[in-house]
């Protein structure tokens, strides 16, 4: 089944040529604005495999290259996801990078300039990556902690898109396309979260996302109500904040 992705821009473009110059490719933006969708749909552009790592703070080395197991009787090495990306050619995307350990990334390095190869100490071995191969990771800026952004070192061995939230006419068709909600239930949904989004004053770690109003524009399409799908899709995942979630089902009572 092939995916849905809407431009925006040039990103595809960008992409394209990232990866027929065996560049690495960083992709900035917050939760669910579309970076892993679109990874997603270039991989299916390319016809090339994709081996995706949702990265996390314990997301060390050894998970990303691999380790010795007991198989069968006997230890064998068995690839991590990078080290089997980068042996098969395959796109490797590394979400949400900057949430893995230091020691994590010190491994893609040599991934990222002009080696394009991985040594594998535990064995010995030297992975070059073949012409085929790309490395693609992302972040948000916004989110990410004192300690855990990107160092500058990691930063400028990558061309970087920068993404955000579609315009309103844009998210209203990415929410009528991915959902199957009625065209004016979808504009509903895009002005609340517009209105959600400039509220600055309720300090929300993260804004409602493209992903938020598709999974509400799902619970619409399959007949449940408004006010119920717009607060377990939207307000709910948002924010604990008695005070918060309040306010956030005032908007969706007035724009729904």
């Amino acid at each position: 089944m092939s995916l849905f992705y809407l431009p925006v821009g040039r990103e595809e473009e960008i992409f394209r040529r990232a990866w027929e110059s065996q560049l690495p490719l960083m992709l900035k933006g917050p939760t669910g604005c579309g970076k892993t969708r679109f990874v997603q749909h270039m991989a299916a552009q390319l016809a090339r495999p994709l081996v995706t790592v949702s990265c996390n703070e314990d997301t060390s080395a050894t998970d990303l290259l691999g380790r010795h197991l007991l198989l069968g009787g006997e230890t064998r090495w068995v690839d991590g996801p990078v080290t089997r990306a980068a042996r098969s050619g395959a796109l490797l995307y590394l979400d949400e990078v900057a949430e893995a350990r230091a020691d994590a990334l010190v491994v893609i390095h040599s991934l990222s300039d002009h080696r394009r190869e991985l040594f594998l100490d535990r064995t010995g071995e030297t992975v070059v990556a073949p012409t085929e191969f790309m490395l693609i990771v992302s972040f948000n800026p916004g989110y990410q902690r004192s300690l855990r952004e990107l160092k500058p070192s990691t930063r400028q061995r990558f061309l970087a898109l920068h993404f955000d939230y579609p315009n309103v006419d844009q998210e209203v068709e990415i929410v009528v396309k991915e959902s199957g909600v009625d065209r004016s239930q979808a504009r509903r949904l895009v002005q609340i979260a517009q209105k959600i989004r400039s509220l600055t004053e309720l300090s929300l770690m993260e804004s409602v996302s493209t992903r938020l109003l598709v999974s509400a524009g799902k619970l619409l399409a399959g007949g449940v109500p408004p006010r119920l799908a717009c607060s377990s899709a939207i307000a709910e995942p948002l924010t604990d904040d008695p005070e918060a979630r309040a306010a956030l089902r005032h908007l969706i009572e007035l724009g729904i």
